[in-house]
């Protein structure tokens, strides 16, 4: 949270964030995940890389899933929510 306010104090046009819910408590996860809306709600674009694939597509509006280094799938959030692979691989459905 201190990083993400540090951060936003310099009026960024983009933030990058790399894992920001690793080793964090639930309720903290759920807390940094309401600050990052609460920017991007304020205008700010953000390139979002997490572990946590379900939360980070409920969040952003469109997700990369890289393998091996490359990209092999790009689509909205909710469509790579509803595609059976990512659901599969990533979701644990």
């Amino acid at each position: 949270m201190l990083a993400i306010g540090r951060a936003i104090m310099s009026r960024p046009r983009l933030l990058l964030l790399d894992e920001p819910s690793m080793g964090l408590a639930p309720l903290m996860v759920h807390k940094v995940f309401e600050a990052i809306r609460t920017v991007a709600a304020e205008g700010v674009t953000l390139l979002l890389v997490e572990q946590n694939a379900r939360l980070a597509l409920e969040t952003c509006h469109r997700g990369y899933v890289m393998e091996s280094g490359r990209i092999s799938l790009a689509a909205t959030a909710p469509q790579l929510l509803a595609d059976p692979r990512v659901r599969q691989a990533y979701l644990g459905e």
